[in-house]
């Protein structure tokens, strides 16, 4: 636009400002009437035809019309030009933490190329992420954590015959009573080139030591320019299960050859063999009833920012298995691959979310909102989805979902999550039961569990609510089980960072004891592990900076608050006291320990664990040590170790750690030895006055 000109002195894109200024209008009122008419179920007949008869019409034929006399070449005007590239922008580029690709084969040219890609990560009301409109009274819509723009995950460049594997999606049926598992995996290969292909897929199986489980292959026909999946079946006898302590990592390779058997192409997922169920309220993993706890956390360091390395990654989530960690959901958005390797590896029960964060009732009624939810959750399941630490789908958080609207998104985006992934559950985080909303007007009722946020001691207001709350969402949904999916405090209910850092202290103490108390609270998952970058929640007079709300800060630093988690959630018992041989000398110790009983929170089966040991006198000398085996801490048991007293020692040490299959802590306790030695005045160093001795 020319300055003192409101429309374009080009009077074919002036024609075109005006057309669509028009258009606006109109829009609005059409919208208006199919939100009225409840067309809002993405992809259904209904909407495709709506959209179809709104934008063929008015967009496409009666601009043709229109211009037919213009002098224009149709395809060189500005409308047909704008169309093109909404069409592009609103189906095509919306993206956020998924993987996508592009075709540039045409696009080559002999010699060098050069590929560069733009991205806009502005927020809109539309947008995923978006504006938080349903904080617009407050006067602050970001979203809660930093802006950070471009392109934040790994980018490769690959190169093929016109044939390839896309992507394979695995199924594992396990029957606990046969120790068996039906493993289904479909594999999705396409034909980009411009003849047909006469194909053989192969799907290999390996054991979790590398050992091959035998193959399945089936040949095809693929068509020009066509997608096809293939579906083969593998059984598994004396199946080796995957769970919180035992990462059994089985791999499918799926390999696609051609009729002259070249391979063309190979694909490789690990997966795991679990049975992960829901009953009476309760959590159940291999039919074992378990209690997790956890903690979030953002993908965000002073040093990276979003686009983390693997360094990074590694050393967070290192921290949150020595903090106990067997769930979390992790936060509002997908997670870098590395960090869903690491869940399935270490043990880590994961609910993954797409980034709808506080989401008012018109967005989340919003068809251009609700096709961009389904296509976020399409990418994130279609990629993920292999990943056994992962059980659950969550579609928002702290929306609008006590709504017409809420209800209604909540409704079809769990239809279209059943359909991709029927062996996991759907939910959201939720905050409206916290605050007391009608539970018949719950999207929760439709949800396969709860996840509820809650913030009693700070945002929800003083924590002698909180059992009021409980009582009350408890039997408002009777057959559903919950996890907290937050709670936690940020420092700006503390006078300082470190007052701020005692109230966080009480409340994982004070809320753990209390959620135990519900055996309907399946988990709790504290927020969060490390202070984050955002516009929000800040110290007065900060504009920007990092939230205190971490049991460490932005640099790893921890706090108080990190040591007494990691204490406050072991998953065992360790109790241990000297055995004095004669006058207060050692001679051993004896030890009690055992599993958390489920009445506790966290509680889950311990096997296979070890207790390790070590005995060293007071310059830090191992004198001593040994190791007790303990297949199964079912139930409580008492060790004894016994050594020759050696009367020279004065001072020493016992340190005990319980170490899980992979060699973690999960519990510790140092005993500490001083010989009893008094010491005082001989009666003949005394002196009285005016008397001799």
């Amino acid at each position: 636009m020319i300055p003192g000109y409101w429309f374009s002195k080009n009077t074919d894109k002036a024609w075109a400002e005006k057309y669509f200024l028009i258009f606006v209008p109109i829009f609005f009122a059409y919208n208006t009437v199919i939100q009225k008419m409840g067309w809002l179920d993405v992809g259904n007949f209904w909407h495709v035809a709506q959209n179809v008869l709104m934008w063929l019409p008015y967009c496409v034929l009666l601009p043709l019309w229109l211009r037919r006399n213009s002098g224009v070449p149709w395809q060189r005007s500005y409308w047909f030009k704008f169309n093109v590239y909404m069409t592009v922008y609103i189906f095509f580029t919306t993206y956020f933490h998924t993987e996508y690709f592009f075709d540039i084969t045409k696009l080559l040219r002999t010699g060098e190329n050069t590929i560069a890609v733009e991205l806009d990560n502005r927020p809109t009301e539309t947008s995923i992420p978006g504006l938080a409109l349903k904080l617009k009274p407050g006067g602050n819509i970001w979203y809660d954590w930093w802006h950070y723009g471009g392109i934040v995950r790994d980018v490769w460049l690959t190169q093929d015959d016109g044939v390839l594997i896309r992507r394979q999606q695995i199924r594992s049926d396990v029957d606990l009573e046969k120790n068996s598992a039906q493993v289904k995996v479909a594999i999705y290969i396409e034909n980009s080139g411009a003849k047909p292909q006469k194909l053989s897929v192969t799907a290999h199986l390996y054991a979790p030591d590398g050992s091959d489980l035998g193959n399945k292959s089936q040949s095809v026909t693929l068509a020009p320019g066509s997608k096809q999946s293939v579906e083969l079946v593998l059984p598994i006898d004396k199946v080796q299960l995957w769970d919180l302590d035992h990462a059994n990592l089985y791999d499918i390779r799926a390999t696609l050859t051609d009729s002259a058997n070249r391979l063309l192409d190979s694909h490789t997922d690990h997966f795991g063999n679990r049975k992960i169920e829901i009953r009476d309220r309760h959590l159940y993993i291999n039919g074992q009833q378990v209690r997790l706890t956890g903690m979030t956390r953002h993908e965000e360091s002073p040093w990276e920012g979003l686009a983390e390395t693997a360094g990074t990654i590694k050393h967070d989530y290192d921290d949150l298995k020595i903090l106990h960690t067997t769930l979390t959901r992790p936060v509002h958005y997908p997670q870098h691959e590395q960090v869903l390797e690491y869940a399935d590896t270490h043990g880590i029960l994961f609910v993954p979310e797409i980034p709808i964060w506080q989401a008012r009732a018109d967005q989340l009624g919003s068809p251009k909102f609700i096709a961009l939810a389904r296509k976020m959750l399409t990418e994130l399941i279609e990629q993920n989805a292999n990943h056994p630490a992962i059980f659950a789908w969550s579609v928002s958080n702290e929306s609008d979902m006590s709504t017409d609207e809420g209800r209604a998104y909540f409704k079809q985006i769990k239809a279209l999550v059943n359909q991709l992934d029927p062996s996991r559950f759907v939910t959201f985080a939720d905050n409206d039961i916290s605050y007391g909303a009608d539970p018949k007007k719950e999207a929760a009722n439709d949800a396969d569990f709860i996840m509820m946020n809650q913030y009693y001691g700070a945002w929800n207001g003083p924590e002698e609510g909180l059992v009021k709350m409980l009582e009350h969402a408890g039997s408002s949904f009777p057959d559903k089980m919950f996890i907290i999916s937050e709670f936690g405090t940020p420092g700006i209910f503390g006078t300082n960072t470190v007052e701020a850092d005692k109230l966080r202290v009480h409340i994982l103490h004070h809320q753990l004891d209390l959620f135990a108390k519900y055996d309907w609270i399946a988990g709790a998952i504290f927020w969060c592990y490390q202070d984050y970058k955002s516009h929000r929640n800040l110290w007065p007079g900060h504009v920007e900076g990092y939230v205190d709300h971490g049991v460490v800060d932005e640099y790893r630093q921890r706090r108080p608050s990190f040591f007494e988690w990691e204490k406050r959630n072991s998953p065992a018992v360790l109790n241990a006291k000297w055995k004095y041989v004669g006058w207060y000398q050692t001679g051993g110790f004896e030890v009690t320990t055992g599993r958390k009983p489920v009445s506790e929170l966290p509680s889950y089966p311990l096997k296979d664990y070890k207790l390790h040991w070590e005995y060293r006198d007071g310059e830090g000398k191992l004198l001593y040590r040994g190791d007790f085996a303990l297949p199964d801490m079912e139930q409580p048991q008492t060790l004894h170790a016994e050594w020759t007293t050696d009367p020279s020692i004065h001072h020493a040490t016992l340190q005990l750690t319980l170490l899980n299959p992979r060699g973690e802590s999960e519990a510790a306790q140092t005993l500490n030895y001083l010989f009893p030695v008094a010491s005082g005045q001989d009666i003949k160093d005394m002196t009285l006055p005016s008397v001799k001795p």
